[in-house]
């Protein structure tokens, strides 16, 4: 499959959520290169600010995914912000790469 494929086909999202608690990247399901270009279309392609990341639902992660969430991960840090993050046992794998 291609990064185009529509939203009803892809088995992973990326999505910009806000929060009692803050604004909350999420990822979730297989994060494919076709999930971060979903989420880079509408959010544009530098991180945005959050305040915490919930992967705990990911069960794949491509390095277009690892990617965006280690710059998301970098600029809260650069920033002087603490982000609380909820990883799955495949995200905290892919961190300690």
């Amino acid at each position: 499959m291609t990064a185009t494929r529509s939203a009803a086909t892809r088995r992973g999202v990326v999505r910009l959520l806000d929060t009692a608690g803050g604004r909350a990247l999420v990822l979730a399901g297989e994060v494919d290169a076709a999930a971060v270009e979903a989420f880079r279309g509408c959010y544009g392609r530098e991180p945005v600010r959050v305040d915490r990341v919930d992967a705990g639902s990911v069960t794949a992660l491509s390095a277009s995914g690892r990617e965006l969430l280690v710059d998301h991960l970098e600029y809260a840090e650069l920033a002087g912000r603490a982000v609380a993050l909820r990883p799955s046992p495949v995200v905290r794998a892919a961190l300690e790469r």
